[in-house]
């Protein structure tokens, strides 16, 4: 590569090319990869091959359809096309074994947005092959989520205003994006993005092989989910990109080394961009923070290459970004060890230790009668969430808010309607339940990927469940639900005040309520319900550990030796309780002062019944810890009963005084 021509906004940092020992490192990198199962065999490979191929036909028939609706005769109605295209990991060639495909479908004028989805989600009900289907029309992108023939799909629509969709069509051209409006340009952008980034990178293998490393370690993590602010995969595949137009002749591990020790000095709001941003001929908005305060308040903008340039990480919180960036520490303290050949792969790729990490946390708990109507609703409230973090931090009770990136989806039988207000809830049983893939699949997996477009996921997990039953004879019936986890950190109490501490959480969660509510995705309070929890790490439910302990990380006084190995492990694990960076205070900070003073915790419901409104006062406890027999919802108690404590959190959720 000349000096006179070079990729990216500034010159290369170095020309130099990687020696022996790098290599080497690549080497070994690449063995730790296929070792975690990230390359998908060859079967695999036909089979997707044959579900986009059928994909095609479905988006080919469903225009035609459609053209016949709006009188068009049968001979131009064939003529009208429709194509398919494919981004996200899939098309930059990082995806592993069981990840989905993100599908763009491209139809001409006169099919709206509307049609498409109707159109199509009923031909995919017609289809044996189809399982899980899950249309989110009212995501940042819709989306149409399913598993076709055991492979993953979202499907996202791009509607052009020219007649027909012609088979040689090329979305590289500015000019495909005149006139149609702005949930099409983000869709189509999706693969004008992905295009961008792989005509940006110096070195194709090499960003490839560097990018899946980064994907697993940021997986593993918990730390790969735009939807609830942190990076997603086009991001962190923007930001790879980057560090190998800075080093374009150096292998793989130098590359993500140097991603570690770039990122971790990286100056924010200084955005990450792999080329200058254009201004089309077009009417849209690009990012620009001189003209937009918006785009100003981004904490960690990286900038998608392709017109019109948008913000991929606009979703990042203040929370977010010092997870991200202590991890980022915890990362570069690891590769600096592994290429001193003091440490292996396998340890920047340990999986974070989420629930046990944290003193309190939030459940939030949204249950559906019915499947279908489910999917959507957890579709719905899970691209919804930051927005209850956004409000929560605003509200300025809290030193960090941590929101877990997969939700635990679960159905649960019913025998008496108790026993199902009881679930609706939140207080789920922890018998007689089916523990259901969709939302918690395992983080160490390239399945596991939370799936993004250019701007931001379409969606996110999409629970499986059984079809609801009923039983007419014992009125047995299902009840499928879904928990999402925000991890607490509180501000200090004052020392020097006697009182009760006070958190206030009523407006923001009326808020964040009202808006699942007002949705489509909302069907009745007689079908659906919310209900948020506040708990102790100790009150969590035992599914949230996979069978692993309970207790909380925190360093063990026993003896001198254990003592040392355990401030080893923390060190190297990257505590982000420790770093000074984020200004998180450590794990073993005491927070004796702030105490859960019921057995229940704190629930909300937002059903009808009266039992739900019951459900947000706090329940008597004894003083050994147990409960007194319940006669309501509000007296059940929680996983792991606690006493009350002298001093403790006094939460005022909605309807509390």
């Amino acid at each position: 590569m000349s000096k006179s021509k070079h990729l990216g906004v500034t010159p290369p940092i170095s020309l130099d090319f990687s020696d022996k020992h790098e290599e080497a490192l690549a080497d070994d990198l690449l063995a730790t990869l296929k070792s975690e199962g990230l390359f998908e065999s060859e079967d695999e490979r036909k089979t997707r091959e044959v579900v986009l191929g059928k994909i095609d036909k479905l988006v080919k028939e469903v225009v035609y359809q459609v053209s016949l609706k709006h009188k068009l005769p049968e001979s131009l109605a064939r003529e009208c096309g429709g194509k398919i295209f494919t981004f996200g990991s899939y098309r930059l060639g990082v995806h592993g074994a069981g990840a989905d495909i993100d599908t763009l479908c491209v139809v001409p004028s006169h099919v709206r947005r509307e049609d498409f989805f109707e159109y199509m989600t009923e031909m995919l009900k017609a289809r044996s092959e189809v399982t899980e289907l899950a249309p989110v029309p009212d995501a940042y992108v819709p989306v149409i989520k399913l598993q076709f023939s055991g492979v993953d799909i979202d499907m996202t629509v791009g509607v052009l205003q020219q007649p027909t969709i012609p088979e040689d069509l090329e979305l590289s051209d500015n000019n495909i994006l005149r006139s149609i409006d702005e949930h099409s340009v983000r869709s189509v952008n999706g693969s004008r993005v992905t295009d961008e980034i792989l005509r940006l990178v110096p070195n194709i293998p090499t960003f490839r092989l560097a990018l899946r490393c980064i994907k697993l370690w940021a997986k593993r993590r918990a730390i790969y989910s735009n939807s609830v602010g942190f990076f997603g995969g086009v991001a962190w595949a923007m930001a790879v990109a980057r560090i190998c137009q800075m080093y374009p002749n150096k292998c793989a591990s130098t590359i993500v080394a140097r991603f570690f020790v770039v990122l971790n000095k990286w100056r924010w709001t200084t955005p990450i961009m792999l080329k200058e941003i254009e201004n089309g001929a077009g009417q849209f908005r690009v990012w620009n923070p001189r003209l937009y305060p918006g785009d100003r308040g981004h904490k960690m903008p990286i900038i998608t290459p392709a017109y019109p340039s948008m913000c991929a990480t606009h979703n990042v919180s203040q929370s977010t970004k010092q997870i991200i960036e202590v991890e980022i520490k915890r990362g570069l303290g690891i590769v600096d060890k592994i290429l001193k050949g003091e440490a292996s792969w396998k340890e920047l790729f340990e999986k974070e230790e989420y629930f046990r990490e944290y003193k309190f946390y939030l459940q939030v708990n949204v249950s559906s009668l019915n499947n279908d109507d489910h999917n959507k609703l957890h579709g719905f409230v899970e691209s919804r969430l930051r927005f209850y973090v956004a409000s929560l931090e605003i509200a300025g009770q809290f030193m960090l808010i941590h929101p877990y990136i997969k939700s635990f989806d679960h159905s649960f039988k019913y025998k008496t309607e108790e026993e199902a207000q009881r679930i609706r809830a939140g207080f789920l049983p922890a018998e007689e339940s089916t523990s259901v893939p969709g939302g918690t699949a395992d983080v160490n997996s390239e399945a596991s990927a939370v799936p993004d477009t250019a701007n931001g996921d379409k969606s996110t997990s999409t629970p499986e469940h059984n079809e609801p039953q009923t039983d007419g004879d014992n009125g047995k019936g299902n009840i499928y639900t879904s928990a999402y986890y925000l991890g607490l950190v509180l501000v200090k109490k004052d020392r020097s005040s006697a009182d009760q501490r006070r958190v206030d959480l009523s407006l923001p969660t009326q808020d964040f309520i009202r808006r699942i509510k007002e949705s489509d995705s909302w069907k009745s309070d007689e079908d659906m319900a919310v209900s948020i929890r506040f708990l102790r790490q100790e009150q969590l439910p035992n599914d949230v550990f996979g069978g692993k302990a309970r207790e909380r990380l925190r360093v063990s006084s026993s003896s001198p030796d254990k003592k040392t190995e355990k401030k080893a492990k923390k060190k190297r694990s990257g505590n982000r309780d420790n770093a000074e960076a984020a200004e998180l205070p450590a794990k073993k900070t005491k927070l004796a002062d702030a105490a859960v003073p019921s057995t229940s915790g704190f629930t909300m419901g937002v059903g009808n019944n009266q039992a739900l409104d019951e459900a947000s006062k706090p329940a008597s406890s004894s003083e050994n810890g147990g409960s007194s027999k319940p006669a309501s919802v509000m007296n059940i108690p929680a996983p792991v009963p606690l006493a009350a404590k002298p001093g403790g959190i006094k939460l005022k959720l909605l309807g509390s005084r």
